[in-house]
């Protein structure tokens, strides 16, 4: 996926600072493995997961400075507020997975000004919390807390584990890729 010259120009913006412009090389492919930021020079790679097992696989590649086990959702988030620049999501948003109410807590640790990109799947079984998930996505828009940037749906997103899954017979899913551009001002409280 190419994102259009118009995002690369917004993020670059927002952003500025020399050698930007290889960097933004990473918005055009977030299902490149986290490998491709470390050799496209993002060296303060933070992660989670709810796994002992998954986080020493992580670990051992090299490629993070701080790893914590969270559960999203049912705990904070192990980072102060407004201290990313960027906050990614990928594969987990799902149904039984990261439940919808994460996404306020995601907000909570991306910088004023910083992006977040998130991604779903639009399998059959999915569908549901792709609906729910877009519904807080909106109402966090329309609060004003964030910008939609992009969102595009990707026909081949990842292989099926089923027939009734597949899109169109294809042997794929179809997924979508989100990116948010949180606000730099706090909206003003009504009332």
């Amino acid at each position: 996926m190419v994102l259009p010259a118009a995002l690369r120009e917004r993020v670059a913006a927002v952003h500025g600072g020399a050698g930007l412009s290889e960097r933004l090389r990473l918005y055009d492919g977030w299902a490149a493995c986290y490998e491709q930021l470390h050799r496209r020079g993002f060296r303060c790679l933070h992660g989670v997961d709810g796994s002992a097992g998954m986080l020493e696989r992580a670990r051992s590649t090299g490629l993070y400075q701080e790893l914590w086990q969270c559960i999203l959702g049912r705990e904070p988030l192990p980072a102060p507020a407004e201290h990313y620049d960027a906050v990614t999501v990928v594969g987990a948003l799902g149904e039984g997975q990261v439940p919808t109410a994460a996404v306020p807590e995601l907000l909570r640790v991306t910088k004023p000004g910083g992006f977040l990109c998130l991604t779903t799947r639009s399998n059959p079984s999915n569908l549901r919390y792709k609906v729910e998930l877009e519904a807080v996505l909106e109402e966090l828009e329309r609060q004003g807390a964030w910008q939609k940037v992009l969102a595009q749906e990707v026909e081949r997103w990842e292989k099926a584990t089923s027939d009734e899954e597949s899109t169109q017979a294809t042997g794929y899913i179809s997924g979508v890729v989100y990116v948010y551009w949180k606000c730099p001002v706090p909206p003003l409280e009504e009332g």
